[in-house]
């Protein structure tokens, strides 16, 4: 166990999130109507065989079936994502370290396909991987300790772990991830986006309540609605929004039949990785005791990244782990590996060891995947005898001030929490989107632009995510997109 400060959780609390100026929100709508417009103007002329057609459609002769693919449900993709396509699933074909080198790929008919030239982009500055602690790297601890984890058990497993899949570094792991987080027990998972989406429905189900904040992760969309229960959304971060659902539920129970919910679950994030923000949790683990309600809490983005000894949200505030039900993060940000977890009291892993599909049906987790973690983990605990993990957690902490207010500092409006590493920056109009990361690659960075649907429609950005790997150099040249400025605002 760790011992909590309940004097941090007093600390600043310091988030911004401008609002769309109104002629920017205005001009963005005219730009998506303008592409809208065209969007069915070149419909019109695949559907007459003017322009080729490259998306699927029904065969003339089973015109008269039930229609497989639904045309104006694609809309969207052929239309508009498919313009600035060239922006993602750039293929990498290096470590995705700080720098890392990208296979260079052209397109020949605005982005439905792709030719790889054959050469390399060397030394693009990585802003897109959540590689926060700099563990994706192939030269150090972590790796030389995953070579010899292979040597030892091989690649893979072939079995799950309730059969012949349990080995013993999977339960070192567990032992240690429990210790990591001050909690009773612990249980790991071969995938992290399984780890929310199939644990959940093994903790609710029909008759239970779900509350969970409007902007979290997919993957706990998905576990919400495959446990059958009943789903209630809450504004992101509005503590007043979710007592007024806790409120509400006690007072009118289940619909019908007015009977008490048999359980309500608060579901929320530690960093929400495309707003930046941090959650609340104090005031969460308030509500949740006061109304008698169970919490888990997704720290996919904050394990690692926050807190003064790493261990994520709830050390960041200086809170007692006890007070979080469930403790679900991955192994796949900060610790440059694969996987993820859940934490708690015994009796919650016992149960899930039993109940959880990820735990009975997927294979387990790679020998070598464990062996990174556990390296990782024990460096960031200061375990292995030096002060490394300590340094990064310091440069990541640094680095994110100083790239933020650099950004700041040069009229970018920027979204989130002062101490997250995600930094998201406002692009708004689509033309934006596709322009910035287009210009970005020329000079040598690597970025992540997002819009609709991934974002609100007027709220499409380019987000970057900072690293303890990342030099002031690197941070320097990136925020020096200033020189970006004219081309951009005026797309």
């Amino acid at each position: 166990m760790w011992p909590h400060n309940p004097q941090s959780i007093f600390k600043p609390f310091v988030e911004s999130f401008e609002e769309t100026p109104l002629l920017v929100a205005v001009l963005t709508y005219m730009g998506y109507g303008i592409l809208t417009i065209f969007g069915y103007l070149r419909d019109f002329l695949r559907q007459w065989n003017i322009e080729k057609c490259h998306v699927a459609r029904e065969r003339e002769e089973q015109k008269d079936f039930v229609p497989l693919y639904q045309d104006f449900e694609n809309f969207y993709t052929r239309n508009l994502y498919m313009r600035i396509r060239d922006n993602w699933n750039r293929p990498i074909c290096s470590v995705p370290g700080a720098k890392m080198d990208l296979v260079e790929r052209v397109s020949h008919d605005y982005n439905w396909t792709f030719e790889h030239t054959g050469k390399v982009v060397k030394d693009v500055i990585n802003m897109g991987s959540y590689n926060y602690l700099g563990f994706a790297e192939n030269i150090g601890a972590c790796a030389d300790a995953a070579v010899k984890a292979t040597h030892k058990y091989g690649a893979g497993v072939s079995s799950t772990r309730c059969e012949m899949g349990n080995l013993d570094i999977h339960e070192e792991l567990e032992q240690l991830v429990a210790r990591f987080l001050g909690v009773e027990s612990s249980m790991a998972f071969g995938m992290g986006f399984a780890t929310n989406s199939m644990n959940i429905p093994a903790l609710t189900g029909k008759g239970c309540l779900i509350l969970s904040d409007e902007l979290n992760h997919a993957s706990l969309v998905l576990g919400a609605r495959l446990s059958g229960s009943t789903i209630r959304v809450f504004k992101h971060n509005n503590m007043q929004s979710l007592e007024k659902l806790l409120r509400d539920a006690i007072v009118h129970g289940q619909p019908r039949t007015h009977r008490p919910w048999k359980k309500i679950l608060i579901v929320v994030e530690g960093i929400y990785s495309m707003e930046g923000s941090v959650v609340r949790l104090p005031e969460v683990i308030a509500l949740k005791k006061r109304y008698k309600a169970y919490l888990y809490l997704d720290e996919a983005h904050s394990i690692g990244a926050l807190g003064p000894n790493g261990r994520g949200v709830v050390d960041y505030f200086g809170l007692d782990p006890k007070d979080v039900d469930i403790m679900m993060g991955t192994f796949t940000k900060s610790f440059g590996a694969a996987g993820g977890y859940i934490g708690g009291k015994k009796e919650l892993i016992d149960y899930l060891r039993t109940h959880s599909h990820s735990a009975l049906y997927a294979t387990s987790m790679s020998p070598p995947v464990a062996q990174q973690i556990i390296t990782s983990m024990k460096i960031i605990m200061g375990e292995d005898g030096t002060k490394l993990g300590a340094d990064r957690l310091r440069q990541l902490s640094e680095n994110t001030t100083y790239f933020r207010r650099k950004l700041r500092d040069m009229g970018f409006i920027i979204y989130g929490n002062d101490d997250s590493p995600v930094v998201p920056m406002m692009l708004y109009m689509p033309a934006k989107i596709g322009a910035f990361g287009r210009e970005m690659l020329k000079r040598n960075i690597g970025t992540v632009v997002v819009g609709f649907p991934a974002t609100p429609i007027i709220e499409s950005r380019a987000r970057f995510c900072i690293s303890a790997a990342h030099t002031r150099e690197m941070l320097d040249t990136v925020s020096h997109l200033a020189n970006l400025k004219p081309i951009y605002i005026c797309i």
